[in-house]
């Protein structure tokens, strides 16, 4: 079973623990330049938003789209890397905004996506946890995360970071009162986020081999950020599906104690996402959802909150849960196998 307190020696759970102390920094240190961006792009709206990124920072930016194109109806996609640092595609000629987003700053691939956009004439908004690194100074403007240094090669505290920058960019570019609070409050909602202890969910994952992860809207980025860590931390073949687009086919694999992790926000996605859950459950798969509750599905403990903001706090009560999980499978959460902190990809 997970052993929580030999969890806490890791640097994977210490890190994750600082989380909002790290958002706290992040709010007190980049309010004048929020300001500045919300100013510009009220000012100038970008026709579209493209993001650049990868793994953790990538699935940021999944969560990003779904409040921008929800919020701001400006379409968001993701930049492919590759058309810039292996294809060398021509420059994407548009006014618009480019958002990117970097733990170290410092991945080549990364670096040459953002130079053809900004060649392309877009705006660049560099959301980064090393604002001395080769990105900062490519950027219009950079919002340092102010996670501080992360030891653990799975990243946390910046990846929480990242999703309440990009919160606060929509929050501020679209003048909501609400979420603008609700992203004041957020450093203490996180302190009781980690108290929401989701042993059950590592419990029942002590042996599996697979597990499907399920969110919609902005917490279908959160589901792809679970899916990550589990394969990184545990070993774990964990896919993340939208839940609408899990009964288009993968639903076929769902069985008999199945696995299956269900993300619901208080949002309109709510009633769907329940249902998709109910609708596992009765095939027998073993379904623990977080934020609501189905018919044959076992709840974690969540807080409510204001429903963008959410799947940050489910982020961070997952965490803790995985640091413990991959204890349990005899792994190390700080050392996954074949993997370094920064990838340096082309």
């Amino acid at each position: 079973m997970p052993d929580p307190d030999v969890a806490a020696r890791t640097l994977m759970y210490a890190e994750a623990k600082e989380s909002g102390d790290a958002v706290a920094r992040l709010l007190e240190g980049n309010r004048a330049c929020v300001e500045r961006i919300a100013a510009r792009l009220s000012a100038v709206p970008p026709a579209v938003v493209l993001t650049a990124a990868r793994g953790s920072s990538d699935h940021a930016c999944t969560y990003g789209r779904y409040l921008i194109e929800n919020r701001l109806g400006i379409v968001t996609s993701s930049i492919g890397l590759s058309t810039a640092s292996i294809y060398d595609a021509p420059a994407p000629h548009t006014a618009g905004l480019c958002i990117a987003v970097s733990q170290s700053g410092a991945s080549p691939d990364l670096l040459a996506a953002v130079a053809r956009a900004k060649a392309g004439g877009a705006v660049v908004v560099g959301l980064i946890n090393q604002p001395d690194s080769p990105l900062a100074a490519m950027c219009d403007e950079v919002i340092a995360l102010s996670a501080g240094p992360e030891r653990s090669v799975a990243a946390t505290k910046s990846f929480i970071c990242s999703l309440a920058a990009l919160a606060w960019i929509v929050a501020a570019w679209s003048r909501d009162e609400d979420l603008l609070s609700a992203i004041e409050e957020l450093p203490l909602h996180l302190a009781s986020a980690w108290e929401q202890d989701w042993w059950e969910l590592a419990a029942a994952l002590v042996d599996a081999r697979q597990l499907f992860i399920l969110g919609r809207g902005p917490g279908l980025g959160i589901a792809q950020e679970m899916a990550l860590k589990l394969k990184e931390t545990s070993q774990l073949h964990a896919e993340a599906f939208s839940s609408a687009e899990v009964v288009h086919g993968p639903m076929a694999l769902v069985g008999a104690g199945f696995p299956v992790l269900s993300l619901v926000q208080s949002d309109a996605s709510g009633a769907t996402s329940r249902a998709t859950a109910a609708d596992m459950a009765e095939r027998g798969a073993n379904v623990m959802i977080a934020g609501g509750e189905a018919v044959g599905a076992k709840p974690l403990p969540t807080l409510p909150g204001h429903p963008a903001l959410e799947p940050i706090m489910m982020t961070l009560s997952f965490y803790r849960a995985a640091a413990s999980l991959s204890l349990a499978r005899g792994l190390d959460p700080d050392q996954p196998p074949h993997l370094a902190k920064v990838t340096r990809t082309r």
